[in-house]
Order: C-alpha cells, then sequence, then structure tokens
C-alpha cells in the first residue's frame, strides 16, 4: 500500500500532473489593498493552472524588481516609468489592462475646502495656502509619482511641517492620514476598500487628470532568460480575456465600481 502511494507520488511529480506552475508578479499596493486579487488569483489557477506569487510594493520597486530580473511580470500605474523601463529593455511590452481613479480624501469637516476646488491643482494649492496636514506614500510608487506631478503642475513645493512624507504603502498611508485627520490623495479601490476611515471623506474628485490606468509588462528573457516568459504571455491572455472583463467590471464595494476594463 505505501509503495502504490509512493509511486503515485512519484509519478504525479514526473509527469507534472495537478503540480500547479508557478510565476512572480510585482503588483502595486494600491491593485493588491484593493482586495481585486484576491478575486483574480483563485480563477487565474483554475483557468490557467498558474499559481501567481504576488510581490506588493510600489511602483517603483516593481519596476526594479522587473530590471534586475527577480519576477517575470510587472503590474504597475505610472506610464512615464512604464515607458523607461521599455526603452531600457527590461519588458517586451505594455499592456493595458483597467483603469481607475484617484482622489483626494480628506476631514469631512474640509477645512481647505476642497469641495469647491476648481481641478486637481487647484485642491492641491488650498492644502499648500492653508497648511493643512496632508500625508504622501513618499515611497516611489505609482501614486507618489503622480503626485509629485500634481504638485508641479500647481507650481507648489510642499515642504513644511504640514507635508508628511510616509515612505510606506496606500493602506498604510490611509492610516497614517485617518490617525492624523489629514488629506491624502489615494485611488478610488483603495479608499473603498479601506476599513479605517475614521473621520476622513471623499473631497474632490473628477479632474481628468487623476485617470489611473494599470499596465501589464513582462520581463524581457533576451535580458533575463530565466524568467517565465511563456507564464507571463499565458497570464496575460487571461487578464485580457472575457473572464478578467467580467470578473474586473463586477467587482464592487458597497455598489461602487473599482475598476473598469479596458483591455484591447
Amino acid at each position: 500500500m505505501k509503495m502504490t502511494i509512493l509511486a503515485a507520488i512519484t509519478s504525479t511529480l514526473l509527469t507534472g500532473v495537478a503540480v500547479a506552475q508557478e510565476m512572480k508578479l510585482a503588483v502595486t499596493t494600491s491593485f493588491h489593498n484593493s482586495g481585486l486579487s484576491d478575486i483574480l488569483l483563485p480563477h487565474i489557477k483554475e483557468d490557467t493552472g498558474i499559481e501567481v506569487q504576488l510581490l506588493v510594493v510600489g511602483t517603483g520597486q516593481a519596476i526594479k524588481l522587473g530590471e534586475a530580473g527577480d519576477v517575470d511580470a510587472i503590474l504597475v500605474h505610472s506610464r512615464k516609468a512604464e515607458d523607461a523601463f521599455l526603452a531600457g529593455g527590461s519588458g517586451t511590452h505594455r499592456r493595458e489592462v483597467m483603469y481607475n481613479d484617484f482622489v483626494f480624501i480628506g476631514p469631512s469637516d474640509d477645512g481647505a475646502n476642497l469641495a469647491d476646488a476648481s481641478s486637481a491643482a487647484d485642491a492641491l494649492k488650498r492644502i499648500a495656502e492653508s497648511a493643512a496636514p496632508f500625508v504622501s506614500r513618499g515611497d516611489d510608487s505609482g501614486t507618489h509619482k503622480k503626485e509629485l506631478s500634481l504638485w508641479a503642475a500647481a507650481e507648489v513645493t510642499p515642504e513644511g511641517a504640514w507635508y508628511n512624507a510616509v515612505g510606506a504603502g496606500m493602506g498604510a498611508a490611509l492610516n497614517t492620514a485617518a490617525g492624523l485627520n489629514a488629506y491624502i490623495m489615494a485611488d478610488r479601490a483603495s479608499w473603498l476598500n479601506f476599513g479605517n476611515k475614521g473621520d476622513l471623506a471623499l473631497v474632490y474628485a473628477g479632474d481628468p487628470v487623476l485617470f489611473n490606468q494599470y499596465a501589464f509588462l513582462p520581463v524581457n528573457p533576451d535580458k533575463h532568460p530565466h524568467v517565465k516568459s511563456e507564464l507571463a504571455t499565458q497570464l496575460e491572455a487571461w487578464l485580457v480575456s472575457d473572464a478578467a472583463k467580467s470578473l474586473i467590471n463586477n467587482y464592487k464595494i458597497k455598489g461602487e465600481t473599482l475598476f473598469v476594463f479596458n483591455a484591447e
């Protein structure tokens, strides 16, 4: 009996039957904090047999992992950084998958009056002019890169006791903002899935500049021959499939859609 079980196990290992194939995907903390990864990963494994190991980091760190060949693909949201990644030969191509938007969160009494802002830049000017506490991720993530570009557009240099760069992911930064009752820029999905809102509320959204695109970029096997490019190709095919479209578009929290599928 023992020999039969051992033979079956040996056969399984040799043939690969029932043994999931594994690949590493670096993803942004905002994608993970949204809860969407918990929805997608079981379906990916069921449909493709791929066990996706997530490395949850900011976009900047995800790109560094891709450049070093430490992951097989990246899923990030900073177009300028993505283009540089491709220009440097670290990725094979860029495939858009889905989008949401950035929003400004702040104290429910909105002392800086962001609700009346005419644009994202105006919203930031109001925060700076009132020296209202503001929390920045400060971690070279896609969200942080976007925030810095908006300060530049507002022609404001964020500095002083009111500006708190925490060097942390989206969830930790939101927790800090809740503790300080401060303003913060977040992606809508992370905000909706955030459980420790305290006295915070969504105070400004809607400027087209706050559009937030997520893209999948496979690591270049010509630069890193060990990467699992075939699995990355299979994962990409699934991410742009009708099955993924349905799961992404139907993922909601309290009736609100978190992401919109836009793969072509």
